[in-house]
């Protein structure tokens, strides 16, 4: 059962779908911002139905930064199809494996990971900024396919920061820039968050309404987002890149030390 929405919390987490929106077309890690505004404004509801609902307002950014980054750079089709179909595939897999794993065993782990990420990318300001690549053939089709099905089992598992952690392994095992990593990243996302609803949409989690509400404001935050990363280029996307890392950290952190 769906519990009541009043119009106050519909606005508030329309707004935080917008600035999700924005951040995860920028550089990944909306859900910092919008699965714990679900959390706070909606006790009412089971923790399925959040992160169903989650699943279906990101979808709806994520397609359409996808399709925006898609217009204005071409996206790699030896890398984005590989890496999207092992996104899926892993998804599924780590949406199965997480009924049996307790989540709160992979948080140190992740606070660890998220704590090299940021301080690789602040103390090597050139990565990212420049498209070197580093393989070719069937090596880099492997590449592709291995951080998809890694980072979409992840997602499945527990999600928050996948799009950070695909855009970092574009850049750093591909050697991609920061923006037409930004631009593949999406094109996973997309599969994660569908391989997650197709999980879930048989189950009845999904809250349509307020789902589809957050959605529509997604769309616009991932519009604007993916047009601001490609206008302000690299820089700007490194940027925000070490915000929403450094964020995770003070999350996870304050967790692992039970400090809320």
């Amino acid at each position: 059962m769906t519990p009541p929405v009043e119009p106050g919390v519909l606005l508030a987490l329309a707004v935080a779908a917008l600035a999700a929106g924005w951040v995860d077309a920028v550089v990944g890690g909306g859900g910092l911002i919008q699965l714990p505004a679900l959390l706070l404004l909606m006790p009412g509801a089971a923790p399925v139905q959040l992160l169903a609902t989650n699943k279906l307002a990101s979808i709806c950014g994520t397609t359409t930064s996808a399709v925006t980054y898609a217009r204005r750079i071409t996206p790699d089709a030896r890398t984005a199809v590989p890496l999207a179909v092992a996104a899926f595939a892993g998804s599924c897999g780590g949406a199965f494996v997480a009924t049996f794993l307790h989540k709160e065993v992979f948080t140190p782990i992740i606070l660890v990971v998220l704590v090299v990420v940021g301080a690789w990318t602040l103390f090597k300001p050139s990565i990212g900024q420049v498209q070197r690549m580093r393989f070719t053939g069937r090596r880099h089709v492997g590449a592709a396919a291995f951080i998809g099905a890694v980072i979409g089992f992840y997602d499945g598992a527990l999600g928050p920061g996948t799009g950070s952690f695909l855009v970092v392994g574009l850049v750093a095992i591909c050697g991609y820039a920061f923006v037409q990593a930004s631009g593949l990243a999406k094109i996973a996302n997309v599969a994660t968050n569908l391989a997650a609803l197709v999980v879930f949409i048989p189950q009845g989690a999904v809250m349509w309404k307020l789902g589809l509400v957050m959605g529509a404001a997604n769309i616009l935050g991932g519009y604007i987002g993916a047009r601001s990363a490609v206008a302000l280029g690299p820089k700007f996307v490194r940027a925000v890149l070490l915000v929403v890392v450094g964020a995770f950290v003070v999350r996870l952190g304050g967790e692992v030390l039970g400090l809320w």
